[in-house]
């Protein structure tokens, strides 16, 4: 009996804690985000990233869009995309997903930056570029907030 209680115990435990860490959804593929912010009249957060070797990119992953602080500000005012390129061979992408998030760099990174942050309008129009800023979520969410009010 007791066995059952510190198991139940156990399970409702995970649970809540799953409740409170809602991780946002990040999309991969840029129509798919496109529709999505076209239906919700979000703007998109489009971030292009190299996750294995670039040094700032792992710094805002960790610093802001990893924080609760941002995913809530996210799940309110944008729809998100990540078109990654690791260059370590362990971490590889399918190559349709290199076939997507290099279409994606063609239409909004040309120039190759990374970190390079890009809101889009829901019509697919460049709002702002920026990348990584100290200063972690709280500071970055007000940096978008101002770019977002410029729209």
């Amino acid at each position: 009996m007791r066995f059952l209680l510190v198991l139940l115990i156990s399970l409702l435990a995970g649970f809540t804690g799953q409740a409170q860490t809602t991780a946002v959804t990040w999309n991969a593929n840029l129509t798919q985000a496109l529709q999505q912010a076209k239906a919700t009249n979000k703007p998109i957060l489009a971030v292009f990233s190299g996750s294995d070797w670039c040094k700032p990119c792992i710094m805002l992953k960790q610093e802001v869009f990893d924080q609760p602080e941002f995913q809530k500000f996210a799940q309110e005012k944008l729809v998100l995309a990540r078109f990654d390129f690791p260059r370590s061979k362990k971490n590889k992408l399918p190559a349709e997903q290199t076939k997507l998030n290099e279409a994606a760099a063609a239409q909004f990174n040309k120039e190759g930056s990374f970190p390079l942050v890009v809101l889009i309008s829901p019509e697919g129009k460049v709002l702002a570029k920026t990348g990584y800023r100290p200063g972690g979520p709280a500071a970055y969410d007000a940096y978008l907030s101002q770019l977002l009010t410029k729209r």
